[in-house]
Formats: structure tokens, C-alpha cells, sequence
């Protein structure tokens, strides 16, 4: 794991509340860092510092291509679970939140954070009361709740690869879903009402039939929904969910969802190019919800434009793709180390 490139990597313990997280700073070239905070349980210390090293990378980069002046970081809080690695066992508490906020204070100003998995948005109004660094809460009619809103970003990618796959709009296009929680259950709705037909599946039942009884979908389990015969799959739940396996065997032509890190290794990218399935790189896509938070704690507007811009850059990744024979991750990384190399008075979203 290399981590010669972050700025900084801090691991807290508090023993009066049991809490234990970590905080990963990736570059402050653009700006503090903006990213979520995840809640969660993992087998070790070392497998909760990787996932926050991966995800504070990506924030790096999304930040970057949004045109966010904000850098790249993630936290991660160690969470009891009933296995090794899985959801929280039980709610978080107050103390815990209290605790991570005066944590959170103490970087001086180097991170904001914003929700993530395993974090609602009633859990960072409370971190709000011990630190000011807080955003995706909703001030002055901004922001909020960034899942939708990532919804949002994801589904104007979505149309970019719709088109590319020969379709006039959504309608009709076949979409497999991966995950129906914040996001993702947001995503369907879209979809829905515009006219693609819908495969899902979730570790809640409950969630799977709202979806089958509210928009049509058909139900499929969780291991076996990238793999059905549909047009686009959304991968919205956890990150590595597109093995090489399933990069080699898949019937779907593309691949466009919310979850982070979506791509299990660096083989997998090479693969897809190879068989041709067009692959929109998640922190390009998923930008909805941190262009949202990240207007909301700057004070701004212009979510909408920021977000329909997802589209443009997303085309332009898949053109230079064209063009190149690299995969479509290789150039967004591209893309997002130019921006961060320019000088400050040339960067641009």
C-alpha cells in the first residue's frame, strides 16, 4: 500500500468511548481536503487504514475534475460489527460523535467532512455541535443529504453511456443495480420515471421490494446481479465489486454506478477495454454529492450547472479513451493529475 503521496495519516483512539478512527489526507494542492466519513466494521487496523488510503485518493482526484477547490481526504470510523467486515453491530452514540468532531477540530481546518456509508446526516449535525468543519447538513438552503444528489450526478453520466451505446435516451435501456441504499434507491427512482427497465438487489429484503412493488424491478441476489443480461450495471453498494472474473465474463456493455473504488485491481480496467465494455470511472460519475457539500460549506450556488458538467467531462474521458486505446481510468487519473499540476490562476473544472 503506498502512501508516500498523502499529506498526512492520522490514527485516533479514545478509550473512555471506545471510538477508534482514521484520518487520510491525501493533497491539499487545491484546498483543505473534502471528503466522507465512513462507518463500519473490518477485520484489522490495516484493512480500515487501506480502504481509507483508496478512498481519499479518489477524493483527490473527484475534487479535482468537479472543479472543487478543495483537495482529497476520507475518514474512516472502526465500528463493532457482527462480523469481520460488514455494517455496524449498533447505532453510534453521542459520545462517539462528540468525540470525532473535537478530533476532527484538531486538524485545524485541513479536512471537512461529509456523510458516508454508515453515516446519516442526523450523525454530522451532531459532530457540527464540536467542530466547525462539517458540511452536507443543509445551511441557507444548500446542500443537505448528498445521496441524492450523487444519484443525480450518476444518472447524467448514465445518459453520456446510453448514447454511447446506441440509445436515443433512457428509455428502454436495461440497468442492473448494485445496492439500494441512499443513493442508489435514488438512482432507481430516476431511472424508473424515465423509462429504463430496472434489476436490483440488496442485503435488505425490504428495500428490494419497494423497488419491485413502486418501480417494476426484477429482484436478483446481490452476487448475481452484475453478472445479468442487461445493457448498464450500476455497482452502488461497496467498493472491488467488478473482478477480474466478472470483468472477463459479463454480459452488460457498461459499467456506470456510485460506489467508490469499483474496479478490484488495475487489471480490471484493461480487461473491460479490451472487450469493449465503456466503463465511467466512479469518481468522475459519482461527484454529485461532494460538487453539493462542497458548495454548501463554501457558502455557493450553482449546483445544477456543476453537476450537468458530469456529462461533458464524462464524453471527454471516453473520447481520449477512443483515441488512446487507455482505459477509461487511466485517463480521468490523467486528467485530474493535470489539473492538479496547473498553476493556480489556470485551473478550471
Amino acid at each position: 500500500m503506498r502512501v508516500d503521496d498523502f499529506h498526512r495519516i492520522v490514527v485516533r483512539n479514545d478509550p473512555v468511548t471506545g471510538l477508534r478512527a482514521m484520518f487520510a489526507l491525501h493533497d491539499l494542492t487545491l484546498g483543505p481536503a473534502l471528503g466522507g466519513v465512513r462507518r463500519w466494521g473490518y477485520g484489522c487496523d490495516a484493512d480500515a487504514i487501506a480502504d481509507v488510503v483508496r478512498l481519499a485518493r479518489g477524493m483527490t482526484y473527484k475534487n479535482a475534475l468537479a472543479g472543487l477547490p478543495f483537495g482529497g481526504g476520507k475518514s474512516v470510523i472502526v465500528a463493532p460489527s457482527s462480523g469481520q467486515y460488514g455494517p455496524a453491530s449498533r447505532p453510534i452514540t453521542n459520545g462517539e460523535l462528540d468525540r470525532f468532531g473535537e478530533w476532527l477540530d484538531e486538524l485545524g481546518g485541513e479536512y471537512v467532512v461529509a456523510e458516508d456509508v454508515g453515516v446519516k446526516v442526523a450523525d454530522l449535525a451532531r459532530v457540527a455541535k464540536s467542530s466547525q468543519y462539517v458540511t452536507g447538513v443543509g445551511r441557507d438552503g444548500r446542500g443537505g443529504n448528498p445521496g441524492p444528489k450523487t444519484a443525480q450526478g450518476v444518472l447524467v453520466g448514465m445518459e453520456v453511456v446510453a448514447e454511447r451505446l446506441g440509445f436515443a435516451s433512457l428509455k428502454g435501456v436495461r440497468v442492473a443495480v448494485q445496492g439500494l441504499g441512499n443513493v442508489g434507491m435514488a438512482l432507481c427512482k430516476m431511472l424508473h420515471e424515465r423509462g429504463a427497465t430496472l434489476t436490483v438487489a440488496d442485503i435488505d429484503t425490504a428495500k428490494v421490494t419497494r423497488a419491485q412493488t413502486h418501480l417494476h424491478a426484477v429482484a436478483l441476489p446481490v452476487s448475481e446481479v452484475l453478472c445479468a443480461d442487461v445493457d448498464i450495471v450500476a455497482p452502488c453498494a461497496l467498493g472491488g465489486a467488478i473482478t477480474p472474473t466478472l470483468a472477463a465474463t459479463m454480459p452488460a456493455r457498461a459499467i456506470a454506478g456510485s460506489a467508490n473504488n469499483q474496479l478490484s485491481n488495475a487489471t480490471v480496467a484493461t480487461t473491460l477495454k479490451q472487450r469493449g465494455i465503456h466503463y465511467a470511472p466512479d469518481y468522475v460519475i459519482n461527484a454529485g454529492g461532494v460538487i453539493s457539500a462542497g458548495l454548501e460549506y463554501l457558502g455557493q450556488d450553482g449546483f445544477e450547472q456543476k453537476v450537468l458538467e458530469i456529462g461533458p467531462r464524462l464524453a471527454r474521458i471516453f473520447d481520449e479513451s477512443n483515441a488512446s486505446g487507455e482505459p477509461e481510468s487511466v485517463v480521468a487519473e490523467g486528467m485530474a493529475k493535470a489539473v492538479l499540476a496547473r498553476p493556480v490562476l489556470d485551473r478550471v473544472a
